[in-house]
């Protein structure tokens, strides 16, 4: 439970310090000044951008926001995309692309195993909150007999058109 609380704690910090892991890498291993633009238009903003998204759909999820601790799934892919980063940010020429295309991919497998949690979770609080979203009361072509059982006795009440109401006769 304390490592799924530790990634819990980390996503919004991981938010400042990857993108800036990403200008201190390029520092440290001499990349190009390419590489540098690239880094403070593209690559940082994008990082950051990224891991609020993915922290506000973690944390959004009513089961993460009760025991404030992240899913196993979570803390996979999380692991996955932020490790992918790291080495982004080590700027080694010859993988480079091969890094920075799998921290893309690494990064949509994060974010839809997120939205599919949350997804989830949202599902069976509108089923809790209105059974008549787990399963739809419209009529099935059952017998009266059915229907009636099913929902109780229905009595239909028609009001009478009067003159002058606004409505049109039929």
């Amino acid at each position: 439970m304390w490592v799924r609380r530790g990634f819990f704690a980390w996503l919004f910090p991981a938010a400042i310090v990857l993108p800036v892991w990403l200008v201190v890498g390029w520092a440290i291993f001499n990349a190009s000044g390419w590489a540098f633009l690239g880094t403070i238009f593209v690559a940082a903003p994008a990082v950051f951008a990224g891991e609020l998204i993915v922290a506000l759909l973690i944390r959004s999820r009513p089961a993460v926001r009760a025991s404030r601790a992240v899913s196993w799934w979570d803390v996979l892919w999380v692991t996955v995309w932020h490790g992918l980063v790291i080495a982004l940010g080590c700027f080694f020429q010859t993988s480079f692309a091969l890094i920075l295309v799998c921290a893309i991919l690494g990064f949509l497998a994060l974010f839809w195993s997120s939205l599919a949690q949350l997804w989830a979770q949202a599902r069976n609080s509108f089923a809790r909150l209105w059974p008549s979203v787990a399963g739809s009361d419209a009529p099935d072509g059952g017998t009266d007999v059915d229907r009636e059982a099913r929902h109780g006795r229905v009595i239909v009440v028609t009001e009478a058109d009067r003159p002058g109401d606004g409505r049109s006769p039929r």
